[in-house]
């Protein structure tokens, strides 16, 4: 379906007084059409079955907005002020099968220019704007993963450009060059055979996920497990001494408006009560169950070394899978960590196996990619459902993957989810990387999909503080591995945990099985007094890929999934690592 946005000179002008308003109407407009997608959802649950949303077709999409609200999706999308008239170039993946309805009719023309990066092919297209606001549409209906980006110029090459009042804001104008990155989420994705015409040119940098914004095609999905009256989802987790204190979270339908939690000494009589701190949560294109209310309870002054056992409002009775132990003052503890988990049935299988084979394991972690697309809270849904008898007896201490912090959209969700240590960098989201002590042991929790930089003084500051006999990190992407090393972080991190003597490092994302030799300045050494260990391993099947050298390792498996057991007497460790038939594949110990 096709339409000519510009009909007559009337409306052209109404179109300008629009595009070129005042910074305040723009803000306005921004609301506009952050809602306008809401609300055509919201109109096709009222109008459309489950079965229709999922077969909605691109024309059926296009047709349901009039045409003053597709202007609002031709010009409202991305906007900002320029201070001199300019030209704008459009750059968009040539894989992406449909152009963005609004591109040709508001008068952008392809040029003969390309570029690209090691995932896509790019062409350039270009308009002349005055000077004042430019408007730019979205990227389509149906979402596509490499979002289009902006190059902008002055007309005239003696004027100075200066680009303000961005929406959605930024803090980063790029410049046009090879090298040169246009994700965010993604800075090591970069531009080669950049046109020397665009060269110098102030680049607005984007992210890849932004197409699932206005994502009507293909977008609409249903939980299995969808949410009731009845708490569910219950997860233990700390944010505080875990001696002392105890987290407990669930899910209610929306119309459950409070909760509570009652705990006691197992066995005792005596009940305390703890109100719980409720949020509303939303997934938008969730069509069986969009709104739930989560709840997390904090239990405090709790006493060491003691089992309580707890119940929610909406339960009637003690039920025996919701227990758990505060840590208690001797050095002999557990625990038990996995890699990539996708919120697969078949790790859910793993980790009730680990749970029942190690009762004695404090907590249990898992070193991001809990699910696939973090966005999506049917995926949490199915990861919870899976491990509903572990997690809620034992603290669930995890960190960020790449797909849980999804396509540069953010970690709202995980956040929402788990209630952890609000002790981490400054310039990062709560929550995001933290630390926490569990008796003689310091676990630095990384989000290696932030920035690096904004962590490294932060994790000085803990080690160097730190008087833990063990010292554990970990995060998501790991700095050795055979497919994706990552300098940066060898940069970064790396020597701090030399200099501190961090003992292991745990990570996933590759999907293998992988423990080094002991390491240090990038090189093995004989004892691990002397170095760091870096593990790898994978919590689902993983296929055969053929695994390239890396001289540094000491033990590898190629096909998942397994789990990790560290057992901690004082001073010396015990690690373990099983296969899905408790076949034990690794182990070692180390003495201080």
């Amino acid at each position: 379906m096709k339409i000519n946005l510009y009909k007559n000179t009337a409306w052209v002008f109404a179109l300008l007084l629009i595009v070129f308003a005042c910074s305040e109407t723009n803000k306005k407009q921004h609301s506009t059409s952050k809602e306008l997608i809401s609300k055509k959802v919201s109109e096709l649950y009222n109008t459309r079955s489950v079965e229709e949303l999922h077969a909605l077709t691109y024309e059926e999409a296009f047709g349901l907005f009039t045409e003053e609200e597709l202007e609002t999706l031709a010009s409202a999308h991305w906007t900002f002020n320029v201070n001199v008239p300019v030209v704008v170039s459009v750059i968009r993946s040539k894989k992406q099968e449909r152009l963005p309805f609004w591109l040709k009719e508001s008068g952008f023309v392809k040029t003969e220019m390309t570029m690209h990066n090691e995932m896509t092919d790019y062409e350039v297209w270009q308009k002349n704007f005055d000077k004042g606001q430019v408007g730019l549409g979205i990227n389509g209906l149906e979402n596509y993963s490499y979002h289009y980006f902006v190059s902008v110029a002055p007309q005239n090459e003696s004027e100075e450009l200066t680009i303000s009042d961005i929406y959605p804001e930024t803090d980063f104008i790029g410049t046009m060059d090879d090298g040169a990155f246009v994700y965010g989420d993604w800075d090591e994705l970069v531009l080669f055979e950049v046109p020397e015409a665009l060269k110098g040119q102030q680049m607005l940098t984007t992210v890849r996920g932004r197409g699932t914004e206005s994502q009507l095609v293909n977008a609409f999905r249903t939980t299995k497990f969808p949410s009731s009256e009845k708490a569910d989802q219950i997860m233990l987790t700390w944010s505080a001494d875990p001696t002392t204190t105890m987290d407990i979270q669930w899910r209610t339908a929306s119309s459950i408006d409070s909760g509570k939690v009652s705990y006691r000494k197992k066995g005792a009589e005596e009940t305390l009560t703890v109100k719980a701190e409720k949020y509303e949560m939303e997934d938008l294109r969730l069509a069986n169950d969009r709104h739930v209310n989560r709840f997390t309870a904090q239990l405090e002054k709790l006493e060491a070394g003691t089992t309580y056992e707890y119940k929610i409002s909406t339960q009637n009775n003690w039920p025996a899978t919701q227990t758990f132990t505060t840590q208690s003052n001797d050095d002999n503890f557990s625990f038990i960590w996995y890699g990539d988990t996708h919120f697969s049935p078949i790790w859910g299988k793993l980790a009730n196996q680990a749970f029942q084979k190690h009762p004695e394991a404090a907590f249990h972690a898992i070193a991001g990619d809990l699910v696939s697309d973090g966005l999506h809270r049917d995926q949490w849904d199915e990861l919870f459902e899976y491990s509903k008898d572990l997690i809620s007896q034992r603290p669930f201490m995890n960190v960020l993957g790449n797909h849980d912090n999804r396509m540069g959209l953010g970690a709202e969700m995980y956040r929402q989810l788990f209630s952890y240590p609000a002790n981490g960098p400054k310039d990062l989201p709560t929550e995001h990387t933290y630390a926490f002590n569990y008796k003689n042991a310091l676990f630095l929790m990384i989000d290696a999909t932030s920035k690096d930089e904004l962590q490294t003084q932060w994790i000085e500051q803990q080690l160097s503080e730190s008087k833990a006999t063990w010292k554990f990190a970990m995060f998501h992407f790991p700095p050795y591995n055979w497919e994706e090393p990552y300098p940066n972080i060898q940069k970064e991190w790396i020597p701090l945990f030399d200099k501190y003597h961090v003992d292991m490092v745990f990570s996933g994302h590759i999907h293998y099985y992988m423990r080094s030799n002991p390491m240090k300045d990038g090189k093995v050494v004989a004892d691990a007094k002397d170095g760091t260990t870096y593990m790898i391993s994978i919590g689902i099947p993983s296929d055969l890929r053929g695994i390239g050298d890396e001289p540094y390792a000491e033990v590898r498996y190629e096909q998942g999934p397994f789990y990790q057991v560290l057992d901690i007497d004082g001073n010396s460790l015990t690690y373990t690592s099983k296969d899905s038939s408790e076949n034990v594949v690794d182990e070692l110990r180390l003495v201080k």
